[in-house]
């Protein structure tokens, strides 16, 4: 059965640093990558250790999409958006400790 995929309003404030192909990218690889089975670890998916910021993580190049999935609602919540370089987490041009 599909999730419902749900991004919130920081997500949404968080995907507008991007440039509109970066965006295209991103929500394209959201939609192939997390509509069927979220909670199965992959490659480019995987569960995080405890953090402020969410429960799982997609990569997506040098992109990180960060998702809560709610199982009982069949709900993916899009809660984050941003960019790593090298070992550095980057949500709308600010450096982010995790």
């Amino acid at each position: 059965m599909a999730y419902v995929i749900d991004v919130t309003q920081e997500a949404k404030e968080d995907l507008s640093y991007y440039t509109a192909f970066e965006r295209k990218t991103i929500v394209t690889e959201i939609r192939a990558q997390l509509k069927y089975e979220p909670l199965v670890e992959t490659k480019n998916r995987k569960q995080l250790r405890d953090n402020p910021i969410a429960t799982w993580e997609l990569r997506i190049g040098m992109y990180r999409v960060f998702y809560e999935v709610d199982v009982t609602g069949q709900t993916v919540s899009v809660v984050s958006a941003g960019h790593k370089i090298h070992n550095t987490l980057w949500i709308r041009g600010q450096e982010v400790q995790l």
